[in-house]
């Protein structure tokens, strides 16, 4: 465009600034472009022309469903990988377990054998004090009960080896 096409024409002037209108002259017959108002026409296919788009077409739809069914078995694969990892952090977690499980109870095993043998090492300790001659009563049924000997309840109750009387000392030294 060139400076001849457009009017400045002033409106206000002002301290704070000043309002204009331009006026753009109309546009010549030489500067308007000419668009065609239809699209161009397609030259008519040969039949060998559609036969390759077709093929081509064809080629496309294969190609898109084999990555279609590569993705598809890619993912099948993921989840078997999945579904398998998962499997295997149970299985380790089922034997973690089974395994403080056992830990634990053996412990409490030997914590119960321990107390035993040092419950019966008391018993032994108080049976090394008595007296041979010592008598202690037993209730054998509801209506019945004796006098035992200590050494005599000692074999009953199969602390044979346990047992030292003061006779028994008394030879050793």
């Amino acid at each position: 465009m060139a400076s001849s096409d457009i009017q400045v024409k002033e409106l206000e002037k002002r301290a704070s600034g000043q309002a204009f209108e331009l006026i753009l002259s109309p546009r010549s017959k030489e500067s308007v472009p000419e668009f065609p108002l239809s699209p161009p026409k397609k030259k008519d296919l040969s039949l060998e022309e559609i036969q390759k788009k077709l093929e081509a077409a064809e080629e496309r739809r294969k190609s898109h469903e084999a990555e279609v069914l590569k993705q598809l078995a890619e993912k099948r694969e993921h989840e078997k990988e999945v579904l398998q990892k998962a499997i295997e952090e149970n299985n380790n977690f089922s034997k973690m377990a089974e395994e403080k499980l056992t830990h634990k109870m053996e412990a409490n095993k030997e914590n119960r054998e321990a107390q035993m043998a040092a419950k019966l090492e008391r018993l032994r300790e108080k049976i090394y004090f008595l007296d041979s001659r010592a008598w202690v009563p037993v209730q054998i049924s509801a209506e019945q009960s004796c006098l035992c000997s200590v050494p005599d309840l000692c074999l009953a109750l199969g602390l044979q080896s346990a047992v030292i009387t003061s006779s028994d000392l008394s030879h050793n030294h």
